[in-house]
């Protein structure tokens, strides 16, 4: 029985190789000979209350990158949105589910153009601008007066609705990167 050779479904344009580790969530880097559709990784979040797609900015490396490797480590599955502000913020990622938690690490703030309009994704912390770690909020609606103070490090693309309806004791059951 003669073995075929399988043809490449594109033989003009192969298939640019993933710089991608397997099992890893780095930022991705779009090399300059090949034309990313988003160089921006995407976070997929199933709650209580549905599902919902953000986008991560890359142009904010370090406190995407912390949220990535604390995803790629199911830091979230099961967290409780803890705090709830109507027309402000739904706010989560307290292993404690208080507010006085986070994870073992802390992050420098990253003050970017990003602006926090509703659906934005920011970076919660204490008083001191240094100790963002695993907390984060969406912005429920434009919350300008927190530019210049917060990361803004993603925003919502995929049911906002969903993020609307969100309250605090509601849970993340899942939280992954979309490849």
């Amino acid at each position: 029985m003669a073995v075929k050779k399988k043809k490449s479904k594109n033989p003009v344009s192969p298939k640019p190789k993933s710089t991608k580790k397997k099992n890893s969530a780095k930022v991705p880097v779009a090399s300059p000979k090949t034309k990313a559709v988003s160089a921006n990784p995407k976070v997929r979040f199933e709650t209580t209350q549905g599902l919902f797609i953000a986008e991560l900015y890359s142009d904010v490396p370090t406190t995407t990158q912390n949220f990535l490797d604390l995803t790629a480590s199911k830091f979230y599955d099961g967290l409780v949105f803890h705090r709830y502000e109507p027309n402000f913020v739904i706010q989560g990622g307290d292993p404690m589910g208080t507010g006085m938690g986070g994870s073992d690490k802390n992050i420098p703030l990253e003050i970017t153009h990003h602006k926090h309009d509703k659906g934005a994704l920011g970076m919660a912390r204490s008083q001191d601008p240094n100790s963002a770690s695993s907390q984060f909020y969406v912005c429920l609606n434009d919350a300008h007066f927190l530019n210049n103070n917060y990361a803004v490090f993603g925003r919502i693309l995929e049911g906002m609705d969903k993020v609307l309806a969100l309250r605090a004791g509601d849970k993340m059951i899942k939280v992954t990167v979309v490849e």
